[in-house]
């Protein structure tokens, strides 16, 4: 036996109760792995509420490392005793879980469990967002809300990296303190943000947006922008972006919008293994911080959905069995 959390129907927090439950078996192909630390996510507060359907009883995660205790029949790049660590995984809430061998991302050496399991969903993020649904250049200038969240710390590490000049929005001093030591040029306040970024532009705007709040700032995420400019909309912090007509796309300059998701940019193990590797050794050599804000014990999991949803916490928060 091992334990997990578990809801039996959608809801808020309240619904993620610590329960004894039986001990996976890995099947042909899988990984059992003795999970060393779990991510919180948004998205696994979507999972929970209802948002994002999902099968019940459910344990929510996705996000983790541990070590590998057993292997499944016709698993040869694995065994007991390797580290590894997922973005794509299931059930990860519990002392055990399930992983499929394909999804599984090998932990280099100086790369401790906690941070293994912070980094692959927000760097994997990370990576595909200035890589791929928009690929920043050096002397771009780039808007990144919520500079101090877990994506957005790293965002402005390896925007920096690239040579681009990072404007970013933070919700408090204490948060702002934090997105100025990750390296960004300029820390705004949300109120007023897009007037704001347009005079530090000379009233050209910014050449893309990295939003991941969703509702509350999209309609002045878009008037940021250059012409030509994008808005990449990667999550919904604070609910969903509203409706709006594609015509104010092309008011506004012939702007791009994009909404990615991380699994389409996985599409196969070359792709998990070159984004994973470059930012596991990015860390492993010292050259990208990951900021661990809040552990909580896997009981308390219902205390650490009430501390994301409520934005009290900075950085990553790990679920520790």
């Amino acid at each position: 036996m091992t334990h997990a959390i578990v809801a039996q129907q959608p809801g808020g927090p309240e619904v993620l109760h610590y329960a004894e439950v039986e001990r996976p078996v890995p099947g042909p192909g899988q990984l059992l792995v003795k999970v060393a630390a779990a991510g919180v996510n948004f998205i696994d507060t979507y999972h929970r509420s209802g948002a994002y359907k999902v099968a019940y009883p459910f344990t929510p995660g996705s996000e983790m490392a541990g070590t590998v205790e057993e292997t499944g029949d016709g698993v040869e790049d694995f065994s007991a005793g390797d580290r590894v660590a997922t973005a794509e995984g299931a059930r990860c809430y519990a002392g055990y879980a399930l992983l499929d061998t394909s999804k599984a991302l090998p932990v280099p050496t100086g790369v401790d469990d906690l941070t293994a399991a912070a980094l692959p969903l927000q760097g994997i993020t990370a990576h595909y967002l200035i890589n791929s649904s928009f690929r920043v250049e050096p002397g771009h200038t780039v808007l990144t809300h919520a500079g101090a969240g877990g994506v957005g710390l790293l965002l402005i590490q390896l925007l920096k990296e690239k040579g681009a000049r990072v404007i970013t929005t933070v919700s408090s001093d204490a948060k702002e303190l934090l997105a100025r030591e990750a390296g960004a040029d300029h820390v705004l306040r949300y109120g007023g943000f897009p007037h704001h970024v347009r005079e530090l532009t000379d009233g050209k705007g910014v050449h893309v947006v990295y939003d991941g709040v969703g509702r509350d700032t999209f309609d002045g995420s878009l008037s940021c922008l250059r012409t030509r400019g994008a808005l990449v909309l990667f999550g919904a912090a604070s609910g969903p972006a509203p409706s709006f007509d594609p015509q104010r796309l092309n008011a506004g300059g012939s702007l791009t919008l994009t909404r990615p998701s991380m699994g389409h940019f996985l599409l196969n193990e070359q792709e998990r293994r070159w984004r994973s590797t470059e930012i596991f050794n990015a860390v492993a050599d010292g050259n990208l911080k990951v900021r661990i804000g809040a552990t909580y014990p896997l009981a308390e999991a219902r205390q650490a959905h009430e501390d994301l949803e409520s934005r009290r916490t900075t950085g990553k928060v790990l679920l520790l069995p």
